[in-house]
């Protein structure tokens, strides 16, 4: 059983930054993959960006290419680092764990285990 705990959310003018950071509870974490994704009212849970387990390769939605970046250390901590941040990304972020894959996944269903999430609001 993995389990996941997101901080670092909360209220941003356009243009700032914020970090978010996901504690894995597990000791086996270099065996999991890690992601990002993110869900606005009304709208479905979207992928934002994820790691491979080695953290030699990421990937990332095209929306926040250049202005987010993904990283992970061997202290069972994920980073997502939200720059240049636009009213668009305000969202309950979630952070996600799976280790049936060999790469890095953009899909919902092949995430095993979701943390509670943190909430973004980016003020215009």
């Amino acid at each position: 059983q993995v389990q996941l705990v997101e901080s670092g959310g909360g209220l941003v003018q356009a243009g700032g930054s914020l970090r978010l950071s996901c504690a894995a509870s597990v000791r086996t974490f270099n065996t999991y993959a890690m992601g990002w994704f993110r869900q606005a009212p009304g709208k479905e849970r979207e992928f934002v960006a994820a790691i491979s387990r080695a953290a030699v390769t990421t990937n990332y939605v095209d929306s926040v290419k250049g202005r987010f970046t993904i990283s992970r250390n061997s202290e069972n901590m994920v980073y997502l680092q939200m720059n240049s941040m636009k009213p668009e990304d305000t969202a309950v972020y979630y952070c996600a764990a799976e280790r049936k894959l060999s790469g890095v996944s953009g899909v919902f269903g092949d995430y095993d285990y979701w943390g509670q999430g943190t909430q973004v609001t980016v003020s215009s």
